[in-house]
């Protein structure tokens, strides 16, 4: 793996000291760029495009052509885990993902497994090569999966919910049911994340884009317990380099302290105090200086503890960034 030219990222969030505050986005690579819409068009579809590992990689790196970012981050989705799972993963035009085959029952939990990403998924490492040969070192590469419980709310829904109601049954009827698919969802999560370690990213991040929808008790019980479990299972240095972990929960905001216990390097979360900026959670939005991520270390004397992100209705203070974003992102608002 080539020596980073652009370290910023990695060691803000091993809290080592930073020249500035590194910048990158969450949704980095998406339909505000017109050269994403076109390598989307060639591809056919959004499925497709996540699977043919040199239109992901372009896609990867077109942001990074337009803005002064610390870090890529690859184009890829979270449901790539349970499609490998033979779930039959499609996208429903204006409505967002669907499963054809769901998880209602005992029969087809029972039949679950964890695939193996050098087989399924090896379009995801694939891709990871070629952004790292394109790269060559200029800036990090971050890696990602869903969390165990985020995963098995679509795997049980079968689609996006505003309430999840399957699963929410399925967690206060069969509990053990629910159980079962985040133990199997956990192996899949982090022989994936080992797969994107050993394929060369330098970070990897774990999206529990659900976890802030239970109450404090069964997030503990039935998302971050599992998170914990991934972590420890992670191979967490890639030669001499260590591989930061970014754990981030929608609505995780009051137990920061919870999360940042398991043993992760940053925790992200919205809102909170004490952050800086390292992340956009919206990268297309219509007012974009009113949704900054900021990410800081935590404030103690000695330094411990991971840093945190977390989203903050704040003007856009980096000056190398705003040179850049604002008079664009005017652009697209007229």
């Amino acid at each position: 793996m080539p020596a980073l030219q652009n370290d910023t990222l990695i060691r803000a969030l091993l809290r080592q000291p930073t020249a500035y505050t590194p910048v990158w986005l969450m949704r980095q690579a998406g339909r505000y760029l017109p050269e994403y819409n076109e390598t989307r068009r060639r591809a056919g579809s959004f499925l497709a495009l996540c699977k043919t590992p040199s239109l992901a990689a372009e896609v990867t790196l077109q942001p990074l052509e337009r803005f002064p970012l610390d870090a890529a981050i690859l184009f890829s989705d979270i449901l790539t885990i349970p499609d490998a799972m033979g779930l039959g993963l499609y996208f429903a035009e204006g409505e967002g993902p669907r499963f054809e085959r769901p998880l209602r029952d005992e029969t087809s939990i029972a039949k679950l497994a964890a695939p193996d990403p050098s087989e399924s998924l090896r379009y995801v490492t694939d891709a990871i090569g070629e952004v790292r040969r394109t790269l060559a070192g200029k800036v990090p590469l971050i890696g990602f999966s869903g969390s165990p419980y985020t995963l098995a709310c679509y795997m049980v829904e079968g689609q996006a919910s505003d309430d999840w109601r399957n699963v929410k049954l399925m967690l206060y009827e069969r509990p053990a049911l629910l159980h079962r698919v985040l133990e199997t969802n956990t192996r899949a999560v982090a022989a994936l994340l080992n797969a994107q370690i050993e394929a060369g990213v330098n970070v990897v991040m774990i999206f529990d884009t659900w976890g802030g929808s239970l109450s404090a008790a069964l997030y503990r019980e039935f998302s971050l317990e599992y998170i914990q479990r991934v972590l420890s299972q992670l191979k967490r240095n890639s030669g001499a380099a260590r591989v930061p972990v970014i754990v981030y929960t929608k609505g995780g905001a009051a137990w920061l302290e919870r999360i940042a216990a398991i043993g992760c390097d940053c925790v992200g979360s919205v809102p909170a105090p004490r952050s800086r900026a390292i992340s956009i959670p919206r990268c297309c939005s219509p007012r974009p200086k009113s949704s900054v991520a900021r990410c800081r270390r935590r404030s103690s004397p000695s330094g411990a503890g991971p840093a945190t992100c977390s989203t903050s209705a704040t003007a856009f203070r980096s000056s190398r960034l705003r040179k850049t974003w604002l008079p664009w992102s005017r652009q697209c608002e007229n």
